[in-house]
């Protein structure tokens, strides 16, 4: 198959309690990656508002027009200080926390009478791909109910329905500034080392999607 094969990375912006995001100087680094195992591969990326409206919005624009393989996702953690691997995208939404528009919801669940879902067992593989760089890497099952699990519940959709063939969610921490002393209780991670791992995520993903276009 000589068409190249196409990952889309996402991140999100700035939201009520996180004025800076990492995920975008993440996603931005991962993007301009030139590897020789990447020279087959399109590699597109963006970032989300903090919005439900923009997730449901954008997201569907996003598949059609790249029409990506897979989709590797990105999104902060504030109170977690190590990354996290979500295996799955819970039918939970927050009715207390507003989005960046200032938007609630007025419902708990994302879709009626619906149970999680799993992203599959590929998010083992991602697991052990940033665990080989060295991070605190470790599998959730619990992306909350705010932005991240509801992007999470709608890429889901998308794969189950006939979009891409992988999609995954990894959260991030705050991120420790490069050459600051660590004190006690501060982000221990930096984005070097963030970076690494998502590289190591982003050629795994790879190679599982290559698996998958001739197994679908």
């Amino acid at each position: 198959m000589s068409e190249k094969l196409r990952i889309l990375l996402t991140g999100f912006g700035p939201f009520p309690g996180a004025p800076y995001n990492p995920t975008q100087p993440l996603v931005a680094r991962l993007a301009r990656l030139r590897r020789p195992a990447l020279d087959d591969v399109a590699i597109a990326s963006h970032i989300f508002p903090v919005t439900y409206a923009a997730v449901d919005r954008q997201l569907p624009e996003l598949l059609a027009k790249v029409k990506p393989d897979a989709l590797l996702m990105f999104g902060l953690a504030a109170r977690t200080p190590y990354l996290r691997i979500e295996t799955r995208a819970r039918n939970a939404v927050t009715m207390l926390w507003p989005d960046a528009a200032n938007t609630r919801s007025r419902k708990r669940a994302i879709a009626a009478n619906a149970d999680a879902m799993m992203f599959g067992p590929h998010t083992a593989r991602l697991l052990r791909a940033a665990r080989l760089t060295g991070i605190d890497a470790r599998s959730s099952r619990d992306a909350g109910a705010y932005l991240c699990n509801y992007l999470s519940w709608r890429a889901v959709e998308h794969v189950n329905a006939g979009g891409p063939r992988l999609a995954a969610f990894i959260h991030i921490p705050l991120l420790a500034r490069s050459g600051a002393v660590r004190r006690k209780g501060a982000p221990r991670i930096t984005l070097e080392e963030l970076v690494d791992a998502g590289e190591a995520m982003l050629m795994e993903m790879v190679q599982l999607a290559r698996k998958a276009r001739y197994t679908r």
